[in-house]
Order: structure tokens, then C-alpha cells, then sequence
């Protein structure tokens, strides 16, 4: 492992030995997108949130009324044990059990629902980006633009264009 690491920095600082020597020779311009920032600040990724939000916030409420009952009733059952018949007893910890697996299922489900849900919608917002992106170095003649980086001088971050153009398409 340790060598892969050290292939591949060596061939990163390669590429950009040979993009710098390259921008020195022409007029070489690169970017970078900061992705984290355009989930955060853009329309599109800020709308796609709210869709989420509506479409979950029921289940969402639901989980929670489910999960207080079960508490209330598990706290109930705490106090009221020492004074139960071993039968009632019985009976009330097999109950409680069986509720708390049903609302575990039901945790489980709406997690994966969610889950899959924010994928399909996070999927649609980076295509929009990537289509943004893809625009902007279009228009102001971008060679390279980088989403991944370990440091970035702020003059090559392009962000906030990014984020502009996927707003303005957003509003078609």
C-alpha cells in the first residue's frame, strides 16, 4: 500500500511539474470546484434538500412518536415490574420486545429509504454541476479543472462561477 502511495504522488507531482512547465510555455489555465461548498450554497442542492425534508418529514415524525411511546412505555414497564405477577411480567417484556424490534425495522427502513432518496437526489445535483462546470470552463477557456485537492491557491477557485451558472440554470 505504502508503495501505491508513493507511485502515486510521484506521479501527481509528475503532472504537475509538467502542467506548470506547460502553463510557463502557453497560457495554461486550471481550476478548481469545491464540491462540499456547491452542495452547501447552491440552489439546486439547496432545493433538493427541501424535497427530501417534505417527503420524509411525516415518516420522519412518525419514527419519533413511535421511538417516545416505546421509551414511555419501557419506563412504565420499569416501574410497574417489581409489583407485576411474573406472568404480567412476562407478558409486558415479550410485548415491549416485540415493539422495539417493529420500530427497529421500521428505523431501518426509512434510513434506506432516505438513503436512496438523497443518492438519486445528490445524482441529479452533480450532474447539473458537472454540466455547469463544464460551461464555465467553456466560456473563460479553462484547460484543467481540478474537484479534488489537498491545497488549492484561492485565485484558481471557481467556485462561486460554478455556483452562479447552476443557479441561473436553475431558474430555467
Amino acid at each position: 500500500m505504502k508503495t501505491f502511495r508513493q507511485h502515486f504522488a510521484l506521479a501527481l507531482l509528475t503532472g504537475v511539474a509538467a502542467c506548470s512547465s506547460f502553463a510557463q510555455a502557453q497560457d495554461f489555465k486550471l481550476g478548481f470546484v469545491n464540491t462540499e461548498r456547491i452542495f452547501r450554497e447552491a440552489a439546486t442542492a439547496k432545493q433538493a434538500q427541501a424535497k427530501l425534508e417534505q417527503e420524509f418529514s411525516r415518516r420522519e415524525k412518525e419514527l419519533v412518536d413511535a421511538g417516545n411511546t416505546l421509551k414511555q412505555a419501557s419506563e412504565k414497564f420499569e416501574r410497574e415490574a417489581p409489583t407485576l405477577a411474573e406472568s404480567q411480567r412476562t407478558a409486558r417484556q415479550k410485548q415491549l420486545i416485540d415493539q422495539d424490534r417493529e420500530f427497529q425495522r421500521k428505523r431501518r427502513e426509512f434510513q434506506e429509504d432516505l438513503n436512496a432518496r438523497k443518492n438519486e437526489e445528490q445524482q441529479i445535483v452533480v450532474e447539473r454541476a458537472n454540466r455547469a462546470v463544464k460551461q464555465v470552463a467553456e466560456t473563460e477557456k479553462y484547460d484543467v479543472i481540478f474537484q479534488e485537492a489537498v491545497y488549492i491557491n484561492p485565485k484558481h477557485d471557481i467556485t462561486e462561477k460554478v455556483i452562479k451558472a447552476l443557479n441561473a440554470s436553475a431558474g430555467k
